[in-house]
């Protein structure tokens, strides 16, 4: 098994120290990684009890060794009960040292990947994931209390990751002299990510985006963006996290009695094109450079022109969507078509391709995104130039009949050369040509951070839908947070606020910010179109020379969101239930009418004789 490996530990921003531990060990010829198979622990130690840094590096420290000095022969789930008895003792007998006066304990996580399988045990509330084509399966089990109340339906997942009882482990290393381990197993792939992290990660980063992050990032990046988001979120923990990515898979067979070692078959059919391939004997791949839940992007080399490129792949199974097909043909149509020095370059591609792909220019640089995660929030001095040459951009793209509609940090490449590029023109919309719809993209696939409050409504929206959007980058910019948050980031919430309400204004989030930048955000976010700058190149103007923006209230103005509330959903069943039952009745009266006035029938005389059927 060809692994790539990242981890990340961090303190976090509210505690002292780090009483989580991280580790990982292979071996370095391909025999001993075929008998041996690679290792990754975390641990997370009890903070209620004393010295829990002590308790989690002991453990993972132990078990490594253990793995690492076990004799050839014994299975992954053999090794596996080795390495947490060993670990579980070591953290006893260390607590014991001092006449067991002190007690120590500590999570305990443990992956063991092996030809094409993965081996995962599991002590304490730590997690591990196997993410597989943007999907993600959690291996692990909780052991915690608000773990049993799930189990029996008693609480939410999202509940249980603000409970009060969240830190209360049902088992733990160390706590006694025996342990029970949990096992668990699943076949490797090619392309799978394995993901181990503590709660304080896991708490505070859904799920979702953890799958979303580690299948678009390298594993590096991923864990980087993964405890930067946690700590964003206001996580009160220590967040480790580790990044597994399986890149080849051998499986193991005998033949009379003699193993035999072969690549498996990718059965994850978007994965299938690989660095060191060749596409339509022109792009000769080098390097993966990210994955989203649709596509890849790979940076390659054009052997025609010797150019680095960067080309975007979609995953097999969608190349038979003709919807997704139709959008995909339409974001390579719409990007050939424009050219400005702040848009993303798109190479033409003349002759037949294999498949569908999308070639652009190589850039070398970073998103927005990830420059907020480093400096939040931004100068002013910094923030505006680089707001103006979005601007730029857009006016270059409004002029010409297109609407970006997803702008947001992640959209935004800030290049080594100075430059900036608008990206992903994947939901855009051209005011000419087949008409692409909005249905596609949903606040699922995304953040709701930087929508207009009309795609919210499910409206298609026009230029004044990119202005809002930028208007919200520049408020993330200067204040350091986004315009519209929420407990837990319930995107369900965030949505409601920008439908029913105005953010609040960034001078009372951050009195750094001017009263004329305040001034440009709200009016760029105005809740109606017809309110906000008519034009991208009008807002420009006021980027460019804020000295000259007239203050008109707009932020004394502001309304404060509605609340949203759960239960909202029962007025709305009496509601349907009163529609139903007036439907009903003009149906009737309509059959009723569609019958015509009763005719009367006359009987015949009776004439005194019987009367045949």
């Amino acid at each position: 098994m060809e692994l790539i490996y990242a981890e990340l530990s961090s303190v976090g921003p509210v505690r002292d120290n780090n009483e989580d531990f991280v580790g990982f060990w292979q071996p370095q010829t391909l025999e001993e990684k075929r008998s041996h198979g690679a290792v990754a622990a975390l641990a997370d130690g009890v903070g209620g009890l004393d010295r829990g840094e002590v308790a989690s590096r002991l453990a993972v420290e132990t078990a490594l060794q253990t793995f690492r000095e076990a004799p050839e022969g014994k299975s992954p789930q053999q090794l596996l009960t080795q390495m947490f008895n060993a670990a579980n003792l070591a953290v006893y007998d260390k607590a014991s040292e001092n006449h067991g006066r002190s007690r120590m304990a500590t999570t305990l996580s443990i992956a063991v990947l092996r030809n094409n399988q993965i081996v995962v045990g599991n002590v304490g509330d730590s997690r591990v994931y196997l993410v597989r084509k943007a999907e993600i399966t959690q291996l692990s089990t909780d052991h915690s209390y608000v773990g049993m109340q799930q189990k029996f339906g008693l609480i939410s997942e999202e509940d249980a990751k603000t409970s009060q009882n969240r830190n209360i482990l049902t088992r733990s290393v160390g706590h006694d002299p025996v342990i029970r381990v949990d096992v668990e197993e699943a076949t490797a792939m090619k392309g799978d990510r394995i993901v181990l992290c503590s709660d304080g990660l896991y708490a505070h980063v859904a799920d979702s985006e953890i799958a979303d992050i580690v299948s678009r990032l390298s594993p590096a990046q991923a864990c980087r963006q993964l405890v930067a988001l946690a700590e964003k979120r206001g996580t009160d923990d220590n967040l480790s996290v580790q990044v597994l990515q399986i890149n080849d898979v051998e499986e193991l067979s005998y033949y009379r009695g003699a193993p035999s070692y072969h690549k498996s078959v990718d059965s994850t059919a978007g994965y299938e094109l690989q660095p060191g391939q060749t596409l339509d004997d022109r792009f000769f791949i080098t390097e993966t450079i990210s994955r989203s839940g649709m596509a890849t992007i790979f940076k390659a080399t054009d052997q025609q022109t010797k150019e680095t490129v960067a080309i975007k792949v979609p995953f097999m199974q969608f190349e038979s969507d003709a919807g997704f097909y139709s959008r995909f043909e339409r974001e390579e149509e719409i990007g050939l078509g424009l050219s400005h020095p702040y848009i993303l370059r798109f190479i033409p591609i003349e002759g037949h391709r294999s498949r569908p792909y999308i070639v652009t220019e190589y850039l070398r640089g970073y998103t927005l995104s990830h420059l907020l995660n480093s400096m939040r929030p931004m100068p002013e001095k910094d923030a505006l130039p680089l707001a103006s040459r979005i601007c730029d951009a857009l006016a270059y793209m409004h002029e010409h009949g297109i609407v970006h509609r997803d702008l947001k940090p992640q959209n935004i490449m800030i290049c080594y050369d100075g430059t900036i590029r608008i990206m992903d023109f994947g939901i855009a919309k051209s005011a000419e040509g087949r008409r692409i719809t909005f249905a596609g993209f949903t606040p699922a696939v995304g953040t709701p951070d930087y929508m207009a409050p009309e795609q919210v409504k499910g409206k298609r929206g026009d230029e004044r839908t990119d202005i809002y959007s930028l208007g919200a980058m520049l408020y993330e910019m200067v204040v350091g947070a986004t315009p519209f948050e929420a407990e837990n980031e319930n995107m369900f919430v965030i949505m409601n606020a920008r439908v029913t309400g105005d953010p609040a204004a960034p001078r009372k989030r951050n009195p750094n910010v001017s009263p004329q930048v305040e001034e440009i955000i709200l009016h760029a976010m105005e809740r109606e179109p017809g309110k906000r700058y008519a034009t991208a190149a009008a807002m420009k103007e006021e980027l460019d020379a804020p000295g000259t923006v007239r203050l008109t209230g707009r932020c004394d103005r502001l309304k404060k969101p509605t609340p949203w509330k759960r239960g909202g959903r029962k007025p709305l069943w009496i509601a349907l239930g009163i529609v139903a039952a007036v439907l009903v009745l003009v149906l009737l009266i309509w059959m009723i009418a569609r019958r015509g006035p009763a005719q009367t029938v006359t009987a015949p005389a009776r004439t005194g004789g019987a009367v045949n059927k």
